[in-house]
């Protein structure tokens, strides 16, 4: 992953709104090398098992590691990461959160020509659109019965933050931070 800063410009209880939202800001995007991340908090055996089905290569580790062989059931809780995964298992991969907090993160080419402000096309280091599923935060740290969509841009490219969610009809609604890398 690549450091980027992120703002956040959706706050909803409704996933689906989200999932408008998250469309909404890829589809002004250059999406060629399209990639999703995936990262869940996982703490009951049931939803790593749905998850492990689902990517089974995925990475995680807390106590134990899964680099070293060890049975991610006897480790719960765990952060458990998916990275460079087809888009296709985002729709699965929610459905399998049962309350779980997560970010499903879209990593794609660059960002549009934003002549109003004074930037050209944004290319791929900072070209990306975090879903927060149950969580506040990047990094899962505030659990949350609702959701947050945040863009993310170059922090010399501040601006192309708000100038993203104005394209799609948002607005920023927090401060842009600096994103996990």
């Amino acid at each position: 992953m690549s450091n980027s800063y992120a703002q956040p410009v959706l706050r909803t209880a409704d996933l689906s709104e989200g999932l408008r939202s998250v469309g909404r800001l890829l589809g002004i995007a250059d999406l060629r090398d399209l990639q999703v991340d995936f990262e869940v908090l996982v703490s009951s055996a049931h939803v790593l098992t749905s998850l492990l089905t689902l990517f089974p290569d995925a990475e995680w580790g807390e106590s134990g590691s899964s680099a070293e062989g060890d049975d991610p059931l006897t480790h719960l809780p765990l952060r458990l990461r998916g990275w460079a995964a087809s888009p296709d298992p985002v729709g699965p991969f929610l459905d399998a959160l049962d309350g779980s907090p997560a970010t499903v993160r879209w990593d794609f080419m660059g960002w549009p020509e934003a002549p109003e402000i004074g930037l050209g096309v944004g290319g791929a280091r900072g070209a990306f659109v975090t879903l927060c599923v149950n969580a506040r935060d990047l990094e899962l740290e505030e659990p949350a019965t609702d959701h947050t969509v945040f863009v993310h841009v170059k922090q010399i490219e501040a601006e192309r933050a708000p100038w993203l969610a104005a394209q799609v009809g948002l607005a920023v609604i927090g401060d842009l931070v600096m994103a996990p890398g």
